[in-house]
């Protein structure tokens, strides 16, 4: 036999593949309507397991593995489409329509000039804002009941994710309804009669810093955490000693501050993605991005399969990061923000396919970024 004699061969045999998949497929849509009937769940004890083990068995040494896998992967596509046909059905929770108008108290941390407090006002431009110092001040504002709203720096495009918004995100019980994109212009600013050589420290926060890390290695310039911005101006005009800001230029205007370097980012575009939090469920009209949190088997292959699911459901993945959990040995939170509507049977499917066999789901909102 020649190649196109071989290859013809193997098309032969997809095509026997395939309609021995579909057939298995609706073999599996008849389980799922006698599991509805029956009010059976999906995953039933070690039925999994056994199938995995009697392919194992069956096949060869060299192929073991490959075997496991293909046939995972069969039976992870037979679980999400019986998933969405019981969804097909079934009631869910309904959100609230979330319409920022209505809002009347917001939380934003750190104080007049901050960006958090411009990615408040491209969402809510005419709410009354409440400033609180930290992060955790703004959660525990929002748990509780005192602002309807709250705005977190969640990613920056040059320095990454927002590690303290991430810890929050495990501590404190809230849903995101919205992300709001805005450019970041940061400058060194000190008081007015401060010249660039008298600089004894520079002051901002941790994400700044990291944006500006390559001008204030170059400069020399002793640099130290502070908790936002926009206090580290107040810092600044407050103190007497030679100190330095990395804030807006707004920001410095505010403060009375001297703008010493205009543009000192690493990276001539930079914006960060805040995140608008609610103690409600509340969802927009175009809402088009779901955001979860997970923990997954600490076994080979686990976020192989995690993964495939999205692909099964058409759902793509538009970020994913992990963060390590306190404690364990290696062991991490995944956070996934994908493409999906509540009111899609396939993201609902997914989601409570997900929260029924992982240890550790959490759902964390669905919503629509403002550029």
């Amino acid at each position: 036999m020649d190649l196109t004699d071989l290859r013809n061969e193997i098309d032969s045999i997809d095509e026997d593949i395939l309609k021995l998949f579909l057939k298995r497929m609706d073999v599996c849509r008849q389980v799922a309507d006698y599991k509805r009937a029956h009010s059976l769940p999906v995953m039933q004890g070690g039925r999994e397991a056994q199938v995995i083990e009697r392919i194992r068995e069956m096949s060869p040494d060299n192929i073991k593995d490959g075997s496991e896998v293909l046939f995972a992967n069969i039976m992870d596509i037979s679980k999400s489409l019986q998933q969405i046909e019981l969804a097909k059905t079934a009631e869910f929770p309904v959100p609230e329509r979330f319409i920022p108008e209505n809002a009347k108290l917001i939380a934003v941390p750190g104080t007049v000039g901050s960006y958090s407090e411009k990615a408040c006002r491209k969402l809510f431009p005419n709410q009354e804002i409440r400033f609180y110092r930290e992060f955790s001040d703004v959660c525990r504002a929002v748990e509780n009941g005192e602002t309807d709203f709250g705005i977190l720096p969640i990613q920056n495009s040059t320095a990454g994710t927002v590690d303290e918004t991430y810890d929050l995100m495990g501590k404190f019980d809230f849903y995101i309804t919205s992300m709001i994109r805005v450019s970041i212009s940061h400058c060194l600013a000190a008081k007015q009669d401060t010249d660039v050589s008298e600089i004894t420290a520079v002051y901002s926060h941790e994400q700044a810093l990291h944006q500006c890390s390559e001008f204030l290695r170059e400069s020399g310039l002793t640099t130290h955490e502070y908790a936002n911005t926009a206090l580290s101006a107040e810092l600044v005009k407050n103190s007497p000693e030679k100190l330095a800001c990395i804030c807006s230029e707004d920001c410095a205007k505010l403060n009375g501050l001297k703008i010493i370097r205009s543009d000192i980012a690493n990276a001539g575009r930079n914006s960060t993605r805040f995140i608008c939090i609610s103690k409600k469920y509340m969802v927009s009209d175009d809402a088009d991005t779901v955001s979860v949190s997970l923990s997954i088997p600490h076994v080979k292959g686990s976020l192989y399969r995690l993964l495939s699911r999205f692909y099964v459901n058409g759902l793509n993945l538009r970020r994913i990061e992990s963060k390590p959990i306190a404690g364990k040995d290696f062991e991490a939170v995944f956070y996934l923000d994908f493409d999906g509507n509540y009111g899609n049977v396939k993201t609902v499917s997914l989601i409570r396919e997900l929260q029924r066999e992982l240890s550790f789901f959490k759902y964390m909102g669905n919503f629509k970024e403002i550029m």
